[in-house]
């Protein structure tokens, strides 16, 4: 489903299914719109169940079963010249399990400037996830990217909370931001992430400047945001 150019349109009760194996395959798309409610549906595909890209704000996401597929995802923002900005996006009460990622914010190396921000991802539950929580703006499928520039879309005002489950790598919570526009006031609050296999675990931050911590957070947060 593609949702492009739209205001205050409400998603309910759908199923949408792809193979796990599929590429491209966006359970729902939005680019260019506002005023969205996504709710109650179920979604498995190749790629992200949701993507949210330039152009898009004050977006709802709730009661979503997510998995397979790449997770909810903020991006790719910054592939291409001029894109808008990305604003006020509110996920909530969800179940990710089986995917790529659970909660992304992704952005390209090399990108133009814009913004993203004001974006809260609360109560989720992550179960055999393999990037629980990610921000990600070195991303770059496949690896083709070259030596580009740093990303230049800021991101900031980004909440993570009552985010618990499993995960399936060393490090299920990773900030890798941009060293040319730093990440700011990104706060984690009632984290509680496991390695599937009980194997010890550890978070990854790169140019993180505001970094919050309250309540329980495990993986314990980073030391340094360097």
């Amino acid at each position: 489903m593609n949702l492009c150019l739209s205001n205050s349109i409400k998603v309910t009760d759908l199923t949408i299914t792809a193979p796990g194996t599929s590429p491209n395959t966006d359970g729902i798309h939005l680019s260019d719109s506002t005023h969205i409610d996504i709710t109650f549906s179920n979604i498995g595909v190749g790629d992200d169940c949701i993507s949210i890209v330039q152009g898009t704000s004050d977006v709802s996401i709730s009661k979503i079963n997510c998995g397979p597929g790449h997770g909810i995802s903020i991006g790719s923002l910054g592939k291409y010249p001029n894109e808008k900005d990305v604003t006020g996006v509110h996920v909530s009460n969800c179940t990710i399990e089986g995917t790529d990622n659970g909660v992304r914010v992704k952005t390209w190396p090399g990108s133009g400037p814009s913004k993203a921000c004001n974006f809260t991802f609360e109560d989720i539950v992550v179960n055999n996830v393999k990037n629980p929580i990610i921000i990600d703006q070195e991303y770059c499928p496949g690896h083709k990217c070259g030596a580009k520039a740093p990303s230049k879309v800021k991101i900031s005002d980004v909440v993570f909370k009552k985010i618990r489950g499993t995960g399936t790598t060393p490090a299920p919570v990773k900030l890798v931001c941009s060293s040319d526009v730093v990440c700011e006031n990104v706060v984690l609050d009632d984290i509680n992430i496991k390695h599937v296999s009980e194997a010890p675990i550890s978070s990854t931050c790169t140019n993180v400047k505001g970094l919050s911590v309250t309540a329980m957070v495990n993986p314990q947060p980073c030391s340094t945001t360097s």
